[in-house]
């Protein structure tokens, strides 16, 4: 069970504070690889740090556990928190996310769909990224990218 499950049990639907870490990988023609969480719903890879682990080594964790790939090289892009990173889900959790976005063109491995989080893999071209992007990932790629 992930700590933040384990959180869930002593504070019910009361919000908490959710660190975790996303990576823009660009290949070689400058293209960002999206993942497809649920039909239609496309956002960058990265998920929620564990206890005892460095934000780096969350985004390298949770872009292998998604991706297959393994990433050599992290630059910080910038750090996302605030009241504009406030969610209530559909079962009434409510969270605060503080998302650090990291970008990287070094990596290597094959991309490997993992069939439990991700429906498909792809690089996507700046100008032709999918309608259907998270809006806050579409709000790192425009800060972090300038696009």
């Amino acid at each position: 069970m992930e700590f933040y499950q384990e959180l869930r049990q002593q504070v019910d639907h009361r919000p908490l504070i959710l660190p975790g870490a996303v990576v823009i990988i660009l290949n070689d023609k400058n293209e960002i690889l999206l993942q497809e969480r649920k039909p239609g719903l496309f956002g960058l890879p990265g998920g929620l740090m564990d206890l005892g682990e460095s934000l780096e080594e969350t985004a390298r964790r949770e872009v292998f556990e998604e991706t297959g790939l393994n990433i050599m090289n992290l630059e910080l892009c910038q750090v996302f928190s605030g009241p504009d990173y406030y969610f209530k889900i559909d079962n009434g959790d409510e969270f605060y996310s503080v998302t650090v976005v990291y970008q990287s063109k070094n990596f290597t491995g094959n991309l490997q769909i993992r069939e439990d989080e991700t429906l498909s893999l792809g690089f996507y071209p700046l100008d032709q990224l999918p309608t259907q992007l998270l809006a806050s990932n579409k709000n790192f790629l425009e800060k972090c990218l300038k696009i």
